[in-house]
């Protein structure tokens, strides 16, 4: 097993220290859902929802919350983002809203944090803009699908 790098010999966290890391480029995505009734999911795609436009909201909250990460996650290093993207795709079948974030940067650190940061985000917005509509809205699904960059390389979960 790994050893747990946010913790010293005396088992205090701390920041790890990342000065001696190449540069490299670096990329991760993140995926998730919310799940709602057909009926709310409808409000989404034809844009009715009381409090308007929920994807482009919950898109904007994402690129936000990726941008604001080291400020809510204690030992992230504050990251200067290249890109963040955000899909939010109504999924009948779900019934709800797929997300998936794609974040980039060039550094010492990678981005996995950001990219969980911004699809949390973005699924709490919808869950927000919706909450009038429908009480048992559900939040899932959350993690990391893609990561590159850096000394461990790349990493991609299993579908």
């Amino acid at each position: 097993m790994a050893e747990l790098t946010h913790f010293d010999a005396g088992g205090q966290a701390h920041m790890v220290d990342v000065s001696e890391k190449p540069v490299t480029d670096r990329v991760a995505v993140a995926e998730g859902w919310v799940r709602m009734r057909p009926e709310t999911l409808a409000l989404v795609t034809a844009g009715t929802a009381k409090k308007g436009d929920v994807l482009g909201i919950a898109r904007l909250a994402g690129i936000m919350g990726a941008k604001k990460t080291a400020d809510l996650i204690p030992l992230c290093h504050p990251l200067a983002i290249t890109k963040v993207t955000l899909d939010l795709t109504p999924d009948a079948a779900l019934p709800g809203v797929r997300i998936t974030a794609t974040v980039k940067t060039t550094g010492q650190t990678g981005v996995e944090m950001e990219a969980l940061t911004a699809v949390s985000v973005a699924a709490l917005t919808v869950h927000d803009m919706l909450k009038a509509a429908e009480k048992t809205i559900e939040i899932g699904g959350i993690r990391v699908v893609l990561k590159d960059g850096g000394k461990s390389g790349r990493f991609e979960a299993a579908p």
